[in-house]
């Protein structure tokens, strides 16, 4: 049953890594390499990440650099930066990309603000569903005299406070992104 837990915790533990890398690409005023982890180039007739194919750097607090390995895909890079969501014009100078961030709106803070919020609350749906999977495991543990009856039911009162701490923990990354957005 330990072993069991374990693996439910896990799951979880993986799910508030993805939750967090999802935030990370979410822009605030201020340059962040992490935008660009979620950008897909075509090298060599394959879907490659940008951080792969080019080293991105930060020459000041509002400006990312670009510049790729090969330079045969500097106009691809430019391409599929232009097509992405991050609503970035990106100035191709011959030898590498510039990405210059514009102070945030007000508006578009909010609208930041909201996707994160969004985001938390798919992370917390997915935590929620893998407590469900969890509990459906130790009832199926039971039917086949795997557990008692008690053990059941320490099984799920462990697993809904390993869900408590999941969601609590999700609900400070988000509360401190949002945070972090209102104050660019």
């Amino acid at each position: 049953m330990k072993e069991t837990l374990k693996l439910y915790e896990t799951k979880m533990g993986k799910t508030i890594d993805v939750l967090s890398k999802e935030l990370a690409a979410i822009r605030a005023g201020r340059a962040n390499p992490g935008v660009l982890n979620k950008i897909i180039v075509e090298y060599y007739g394959a879907p490659t990440p940008l951080p792969q194919v080019a080293a991105v750097s930060t020459p000041d607090p509002r400006t990312l650099q670009i510049q790729p390995w090969d330079a045969s895909i500097l106009r691809k890079i430019e391409k599929a930066i232009q097509m992405s969501d991050l609503g970035l014009n990106p100035q191709n100078d011959g030898k590498s990309i510039r990405l210059t961030f514009p102070p945030l709106t007000e508006e578009r803070r909010k609208e930041l603000i909201k996707q994160a919020s969004k985001t938390g609350e798919e992370a917390k749906v997915a935590i929620r569903n893998i407590r469900r999977d969890a509990i459906d495991k130790f009832k199926d543990m039971k039917k086949k005299n795997e557990i008692t009856e008690d053990g059941e039911k320490d099984a799920h009162e462990q697993m809904q406070k390993i869900t408590d701490k999941y969601i609590k923990e999700i609900d400070g990354i988000v509360a401190k992104k949002s945070k972090e957005l209102s104050e660019v």
